[in-house]
């Protein structure tokens, strides 16, 4: 796991999955909930995009498949201008639906659904909002990551942009990590990204919230 963010070429060590979260969006800035709201990209959002996509460029993706909410798309779309590549959209790798929740800031879920909150940090299975359990969220995604991951070539990579709780659920699934514990991954600053390598005994996480240059989480939860 690199601690610096720095890319580095595994080529040639087999298949490796890059879990690439969206640029910013207001609702980040102002730490609102968007689950599965389509809420776009700021200007420094795209930029943000735009700097990480000449980073992914180089290490020479294979396929590219995103989140079909806009935020995503339009930030797999820089690289699909880098790479050349087409870019497969997935309603299943959209963020956690969260029902009552989305659209409301961090403080106003705190007054609001406290306890219910506060279960959730505790790693107790909760319907934030009455929305998606997590684990619902990874039956989705997961599956997805795996199915474009097998028409990968032996040494190939794969590019998946999505949201910060879905990249977190499909994380912990594929490492085999028991639900309750998919929170100790931390979250994804916005355009920073995983990596998964396929080792002897499954999937390993080779990097966890690399990108060019260290940024705060905002919203790590759409």
């Amino acid at each position: 796991m690199s601690s610096t963010g720095e890319v580095t070429d595994r080529s040639g060590r087999g298949r490796r999955v890059i879990l690439w979260r969206h640029g910013q969006t207001s609702w980040n800035v102002e730490r609102r909930f968007q689950g599965s709201t389509d809420v776009e990209l700021t200007e420094a959002g795209v930029g943000q995009a735009r700097r990480a996509a000449r980073l992914l460029a180089s290490l020479g993706p294979d396929a590219i498949v995103c989140s079909d909410l806009q935020r995503a798309a339009n930030t797999a779309a820089e690289l699909a201008l880098l790479t050349g590549l087409d870019v497969t959209r997935e309603e299943g790798l959209r963020e956690t639906y969260a029902g009552v929740w989305q659209g409301l800031t961090h403080e106003e879920i705190i007054a609001r659904y406290g306890a219910e909150y506060t279960a959730w940090k505790r790693g107790e299975p909760v319907r934030r909002g009455g929305g998606e359990l997590e684990t619902e969220v990874a039956d989705r995604a997961a599956p997805v990551v795996l199915r474009h991951a097998e028409k990968l070539p032996e040494d190939g990579t794969l590019v998946v942009v999505s949201h910060g709780g879905t990249i977190r659920t499909t994380i912990g699934r594929l490492l085999g990590l028991e639900p309750g514990h998919w929170e100790s991954l931390g979250g994804l600053s916005n355009c920073c990204w995983s990596v998964l390598g396929e080792g002897a005994r499954g999937w390993r996480l080779l990097e966890h919230n690399a990108g060019t240059l260290p940024e705060p989480v905002l919203g790590d939860d759409d």
